[in-house]
């Protein structure tokens, strides 16, 4: 249910004019390097480091970029590649059915992974939503490439579809690295969880390997490794009022080794008859989530904030609070749809003003 963003970062990161991303001064002997890239996740990715050299930066950037080509591989649901089973192989159709693929672990762990978080946010995160999302995808496509005759989908044919979401279908053999879809109609997209996670993921091998200083941001999913030259990151959240050029950012944080994720309904969306509609669909009704402009999650694990932002942004806001206070290092952000912004508990502890 969420959300490639090739154009509009959910989380813009204060760097220069590029991408407003403003770190702390760094140290004598550390210099500040950044890196961007187009080809995974069908988003932007930035990479930002410090190093003593650009060799040693380039060095990580490559190992960085190997990662990312693999978990993009593995995890899309729109490519194929040969000698590859990937989201594409398991969503396939022969004779009528899905097969049993044998996949690589870490699809196994991910789906594992989507299928907690199902649980956790009461089906707010359900990667079976395929069929449902295909339908949106379809005419948001169509509408974009032809706004004048936009159309939405119709609702019978969304009825139809959310037949075939049912989670169980999605069936995981951990020991021996199968995945079965088996209801024929169904298929997956991963669309709320893949980014944070992957992003997770790499994060956790550069830490593994003692490599700190660095921040990600797939597409919006920030994830921060350890500090910015001895002190933390600064990092703004994105304004949902994209008109308003006077506040480009409604809160400005400090951050290390944490990742900030917000889901929007400004992010991507096409117009009917006047009125936006966003990618963020809710799996009761069917339609794009309407309850907020936007939800920011502050939480050290990127995919669990990535799903966070997805889940509460569809949830009541009481629900949605008692499920971020529920849970360990975990904050949270809402606007409301008039613009107010709710908090949780902590989630003032890593404000702060920005110097004029």
């Amino acid at each position: 249910m969420k959300k490639i963003i090739s154009i509009f970062l959910i989380v813009s990161i204060l760097f220069v004019q590029i991408l407003t991303f403003s770190a702390c001064d760094p140290k004598p002997e550390l210099t500040k390097y950044s890196n961007y890239y187009f080809d995974y996740f069908d988003t932007a990715t930035t990479i930002i480091g410090y190093e003593k050299t650009k060799e040693e930066f380039d060095a990580v950037c490559e190992e960085i970029k190997s990662l990312l080509n693999e978990y993009h591989r593995l995890f899309t649901i729109y490519n194929r590649y040969e000698g590859l089973n990937n989201l594409v192989t398991i969503n396939d159709i022969e004779d009528g059915k899905h097969n049993v693929v044998s996949v690589d672990k870490k699809i196994i762990d991910m789906l594992s992974f989507a299928k907690e978080m199902y649980n956790k946010t009461n089906g707010k995160v359900n990667i079976a939503m395929g069929s449902v999302l295909k339908i949106w995808h379809i005419y948001r496509n169509d509408g974009l490439d032809d706004p004048m005759n936009a159309e939405l989908p119709p609702m019978d044919k969304l009825q139809e579809a959310a037949k075939h979401t049912n989670i169980e279908d999605l069936i995981i053999d951990a020991e021996n690295n199968t995945v079965y879809l088996a209801d024929p109609e169904m298929s997956l997209d991963v669309g709320a969880v893949a980014k944070g996670y992957a992003a997770e993921k790499i994060a956790e091998y550069l830490e593994e390997k003692g490599i700190t200083g660095y921040l990600l941001n797939l597409g919006g999913n920030v994830r921060t490794v350890g500090m910015a030259n001895d002190k933390k990151w600064n990092v703004g959240i994105e304004n949902p009022d994209t008109e308003n050029e006077e506040q480009p950012f409604i809160e400005y944080l400090r951050v290390a080794g944490e990742s900030i994720v917000t889901s929007g309904t400004y992010q991507r969306f096409y117009v009917v008859n006047g009125e936006n509609y966003h990618h963020i669909i809710d799996p009761l009704t069917l339609m794009p989530g309407t309850k907020y402009r936007s939800v920011s999650v502050i939480t050290d694990d990127s995919g669990l904030g990535d799903a966070l932002s997805t889940a509460l942004f569809l949830m009541d806001y009481e629900e949605g609070k008692q499920l971020v206070s529920s849970m360990e290092n975990v904050e949270a952000m809402w606007v409301m749809p008039d613009g107010e912004q709710l908090y949780s508990s902590g989630f003032k502890a890593y404000t702060y003003v920005p110097e004029k």
